[in-house]
């Protein structure tokens, strides 16, 4: 079959079908990449959404894909698709920084634990994503490199601290990233840019290799510090998910096999989170989605965490939490954000965009994912969180897809 070159616009397109195409030759890996590149030449000013675009690295391993494919050698669904990190995750040879200006000219000579399965998966790194700097920021401002503009309207903040990633994966520049979250620091961004924020639990993806070698985090942040994942959809973050999953001890289950399992879920809607009437509006719609769908839906408390308290009480918390707040609910329903998204001129301290109803996920290390559910009065996209008990993580993702599938809101992507 005679390979096509990417001059169709595949910008928006989910994995799968980007998978297929590749996998029968009717899309070319390097062609997928190059106009991958060209976009982000084209948006990299306005968005300011990378750190490192690694060109040269990034049309090497495309050309290996595209080898491997001719040859029949099959990696999985993720083989020849371009893929974005966070600059807080080592690769070698390619600096790390984390946005920070020590950092600036740091170059590992490691790949961290996800980057190294990403590319035994043959996904193609395209680049280092922007971010608030050590992650200490929600806003998408604080950093070295300047701040992340957001897609829909580069007045108002991306949501971080990974900023970088959202913008990207909104605005149709990579498939997907791998990113962090330890107050919200995946999902706030997500709901702010319309996009899907995933957080498994607690070590379900290995966090090695992230600034290796430099001081160790305090201990708040070891224990509320989880990988995350940003995509367009619930489908391709169960593919990544796929790949990037620790095993041992796990189920063995595929997670994208597990979005269309037939299973009955209690549903808990969260009514004690603080939000903005708009946010509510956006939230209550959400809720009424759900109930279309067949489910019913009972009034319950999100166990929102106060962690200035510190961690001294924290392994013991986590062991509780399935039978104190999961005993007669399966998944928690709560806004991402307890605000509309902030203008750049509102955001005047780092953590101006409050993280009240995300952090409670990462105390308690819960499974947690961010979809776009609605739109601000300005026009800007609001985000629908869903939280299970530990270890249940295809909870929140096949909800996640069932509503997704329903809803229009991930079809609509910023005019950049």
């Amino acid at each position: 079959m005679t390979t096509q070159t990417a001059s169709k616009s595949y910008d928006f397109a989910g994995i799968t079908e980007i998978s297929g195409l590749l996998w029968q030759r009717e899309l070319s890996p390097v062609e997928l990449v190059k106009s991958s590149l060209e976009r982000i030449s084209t948006l990299q000013a306005r968005l300011n959404a990378f750190i490192t675009v690694t060109t040269e690295s990034a049309l090497q391993a495309a050309q290996v894909a595209e080898k491997e494919i001719r040859q029949h050698k099959w990696r999985g669904p993720l083989q020849g698709v371009p893929i974005g990190i966070k600059d807080f995750y080592d690769i070698a040879g390619i600096k790390t920084t984390a946005a920070f200006e020590y950092f600036k000219d740091r170059v590992p000579n490691k790949d961290a634990a996800c980057v190294d399965k990403l590319k035994q998966a043959g996904a193609i790194i395209i680049g280092k994503m922007n971010m608030d700097t050590l992650g200490m920021g929600t806003t998408g401002l604080e950093s070295c490199f300047g701040p992340v503009k957001n897609p829909w309207n580069t007045e108002y903040i991306p949501g971080g601290s990974s900023s970088g990633s959202a913008a990207a994966v909104a605005s149709g520049l990579c498939y997907a990233t791998i990113d962090t979250d330890a107050i919200g620091s995946c999902r706030l961004p997500a709901a702010c840019c319309g996009v899907v924020g995933f957080k498994g639990t607690y070590g379900l993806i290995d966090t090695t290799g992230i600034l290796d070698g430099e001081k160790p985090p305090d201990e708040a942040i070891r224990w509320l510090s989880h990988a995350g994942i940003t995509t367009r959809s619930v489908e391709d973050t169960a593919i990544v998910l796929d790949v990037l999953a620790e095993r041992d001890g796990r189920s063995n289950g595929s997670f994208s096999s597990g979005l269309t399992q037939k299973r009955s879920l209690r549903i808990g809607v969260a009514d004690n989170c603080k939000a903005s009437n708009e946010i509510l509006d956006a939230f209550e719609n959400a809720v009424m989605a759900i109930q279309s769908l067949g489910y019913s839906t009972i009034r319950a408390a999100a166990p929102l965490a106060d962690v200035s308290r510190g961690m001294a009480l924290i392994e013991e918390d986590r062991k509780a939490i399935g039978h104190r707040s999961f005993k007669d609910v399966d998944v928690l329903l709560l806004p991402t954000t307890a605000t509309a998204t902030l203008m750049i001129k509102e955001a005047e301290k780092p953590l101006a965009l409050s993280p009240e109803n995300t952090m409670f996920a990462n105390y308690y290390g819960l499974p947690a994912v961010s979809i776009p559910f609605g739109f601000d009065k300005h026009g800007l996209p609001v985000g629908l969180q869903i939280v299970a008990k530990p270890g249940d993580d295809v909870a929140v993702l096949r909800l996640a897809y069932q509503l997704q599938a329903a809803s229009d809101y991930s079809k609509k992507h910023p005019s950049t």
